[in-house]
């Protein structure tokens, strides 16, 4: 009797290396208080900050107006403090029907910062990202930080619960910052690359739309929009790449021309 054998998914980061690199690329977030927290029916609307930063650590540094009922409640709160929840979405850089393609739950305590603390925490934040909205601090606006107590990460490849230290050593993608531009350019620029790629997709959804989703080191991921739905396909590379001389050689080995650029 055979047994059979289990299909083997094709490389991926690793569930914090993914999370770090959603954080990092610092897509839409929502912030809601956790329902114990509630005391007053419709208290758990979701709010947009004004500003959010997730800091390597994996703490969240939150901007809202000074007036804010969670301003209010994180200094009245027992202790300093306020349990929250911050809701990061990862949205593909093309324009998908389905654009979001992960979750990333930060869970955790919300603390009023002093004024020199925030006046600190804001010039720290400008060091790496640079935003007038910081000037404010101080001036109609209140800097908190969201110390993490776990998070969540649900994508394609699956639903991760992550503790914060485990967030914390792991780096981001080495294209997070790189593969916006990249996957628009190949939609935009090189429709025939795609048409190429297609080849590495299942026969059955061939028929659908093929649009470049994704891009890490360990692959490229395709979004095939269908009648039947949509569907996602992860192409391998044949060894982790790290920067775009190596990626270029990936892409040409994927359709098969030794002459194809990324330029």
């Amino acid at each position: 009797m055979t047994t059979p054998t289990s299909i083997r998914r094709p490389p991926a980061p690793n569930p914090a290396e993914r999370a770090k690199t959603i954080a990092t690329r610092n897509g839409p977030a929502t912030l809601t208080q956790t329902a114990e927290q509630c005391d007053q029916p419709g208290q758990y609307g979701r709010v947009i900050p004004v500003l959010h930063h997730v800091h390597t650590s994996g703490s969240v540094s939150i901007l809202l107006p000074d007036e804010h009922h969670l301003v209010k409640r994180s200094h009245e709160a027992q202790r300093g403090e306020l349990a929250v929840m911050v809701e990061l979405t990862d949205q593909a850089p093309v324009d998908l029907r389905e654009p979001v393609r992960g979750l990333l739950w930060i869970t955790g305590w919300l603390r009023p910062l002093s004024e020199v603390s925030a006046r600190a925490r804001a010039v720290t934040i400008a060091e790496t990202r640079p935003d007038e909205r910081l000037l404010d601090v101080g001036h109609g606006l209140t800097l908190l930080r969201l110390t993490p107590a776990s998070l969540v990460l649900a994508d394609a490849e699956g639903t991760h619960s992550l503790r914060p230290h485990m967030f914390s050593a792991a780096p981001p993608d080495p294209f997070h910052d790189y593969e916006a531009g990249w996957l628009r350019h190949l939609e935009t620029d090189h429709a025939d690359v795609v048409q190429q790629l297609a080849k590495h997709v299942p026969t059955a959804l061939r028929g659908g739309r093929i649009r470049p989703l994704g891009l890490d080191r360990y692959g490229l991921r395709l979004r095939v929009e269908a009648e039947s739905g949509d569907h996602d396909v992860r192409l391998a590379f044949s060894r982790p790449v790290e920067g775009p001389p190596q990626l270029a050689a990936e892409i040409r080995r994927l359709i098969g021309c030794p002459f194809f650029s990324e330029d």
